[in-house]
């Protein structure tokens, strides 16, 4: 069976950055799909943090009828990653409404009406194309098992709000990471966050502490304001600021970089972490890589490719240091670790961009396409768009 698999689509995101909305980037992908038997959602389908669900949903039926349409009569896949959590969290609580559940395994494999209604509305649109639900992963051969990989916050060094949040409540709830042996631990941690900002953005837009754009001017001035463009903002938009405004943002900025290292020292005696104060590309890769090894070693995945999504880092691809990409064994064996494969993502982000389209791993459109032997192999099916054609409309 060939499988293919992407990640991180974000339809409905407010910023307009969720290429897969725009008929002319998803027209690549409907092209794949006539060569593979099944299509993988790996998590973060839909942008439920920036406002209503039914806005995400307004701006996913397009897709999911196109998808319906290029799969007929083949399988299409949905998992639920942290921005769209609440897809199954109503099949999460109910499992356990009545009397207790047996421990979560790494593959429920669910009628998509059985977990939530968005689901199952989903599932309509896209016929004529087979959709099945998992969570939290998938098994899509036996040496190759898929998540969203959301669990890797829970163990990430680099303080983002996630890490923060689930951090402060794994202390309040003295579930500590270093103990975790299963689904159920992730997820008695990360699931009470998850509600409370979907909660948040039920019935109205968030602002940008909530939706992502706060995090990412955050890593753009720690990291050294590396974007595609001068004057474009961290998610496309052009900035139009005076000299002044410049001017108090550098020094802003040159406040934020001096005060870090102190901010992550005191996260560290509260004991959120551990955390670390670097925050270059490179760290933000192993940091991520390291967490997802952790994660793998805990679910016991032994030494199987491990396709995530989550960072919006796409790998391994030529150049990346082989090791870094290989989780470390579980505890008590002496077999490998797994093999970490990244799927990127399809978000137009240019604070993590270069000048030149398709150089940075971050840039959008990868797969990958598994067959029934071999490696996950990445197809990077928007390497000949620009940053122009990549654009939101509107910036």
């Amino acid at each position: 069976m060939r499988t293919l698999i992407i990640s991180d689509l974000h339809l409905g995101s407010a910023s307009d950055t969720d290429l897969l909305r725009r008929p002319e980037l998803r027209a690549p992908l409907l092209d794949a799909l006539s060569r593979v038997d099944r299509l993988v959602l790996l998590g973060d389908v839909l942008e439920l943090r920036h406002g209503p669900p039914r806005d995400a949903m307004a701006a996913a039926r397009p897709v999911f009828e196109d998808l319906g349409r290029a799969l007929e009569g083949r399988e299409l896949v949905i998992t639920a990653g942290n921005h769209d959590h609440s897809l199954v969290e109503p099949w999460l609580a109910r499992r356990g409404e009545i009397e207790k559940p047996p421990p979560l395994a790494v593959e429920q494999i669910l009628d998509p009406a059985s977990v939530s209604p968005m689901l199952e509305r989903i599932a309509q649109w896209a016929l004529p194309a087979r959709v099945s639900v998992v969570y939290p992963g998938l098994w899509v051969r036996p040496d190759v098992y898929a998540m969203h990989g959301h669990y890797l916050d829970c163990h990430l060094t680099v303080p983002t709000l996630e890490r923060l949040s689930v951090g402060a409540m794994s202390r309040l709830l003295a579930r500590p990471a270093e103990a975790f042996s299963g689904p159920d631990d992730y997820e008695a941690v990360s699931a009470p966050v998850f509600a409370w900002r979907d909660a948040v953005a039920r019935d109205g837009r968030t602002g940008d502490a909530l939706n992502g754009v706060s995090m990412v001017s955050a890593w753009r001035a720690l990291g050294g304001e590396s974007t595609a463009d001068p004057g474009v903002g961290a998610y496309g938009r052009h900035s139009g600021r005076s000299a002044g405004a410049m001017a108090l943002r550098r020094m802003r900025t040159r406040a934020l970089v001096a005060g870090f290292p102190l901010a992550v020292a005191t996260l560290n005696r509260a004991g959120l972490g551990p955390l670390r104060a670097e925050i270059s590309s490179g760290e933000l890769r192993r940091a991520g890589l390291r967490a997802m090894g952790e994660v793998a070693a805990r679910l016991g995945l032994g030494g199987a490719y491990v396709v995530f999504g989550h960072t919006h880092r796409a790998g391994p691809l030529p150049g990346d240091p082989v090791d870094e990409w290989r989780g470390r064994p579980a505890a008590g064996t002496a077999g490998a670790g797994a093999r970490l494969v990244n799927a990127g993502c399809w978000v137009y982000a240019p604070a993590f961009l270069t000048r030149t389209p398709g150089e940075s791993p971050y840039w959008p459109g990868t797969c990958l396409l598994v067959e029934d032997t071999g490696p996950p192999v990445p197809q990077r099916l928007l390497l000949d768009r620009t940053h122009a054609e990549l654009r939101p409309p509107r910036a």
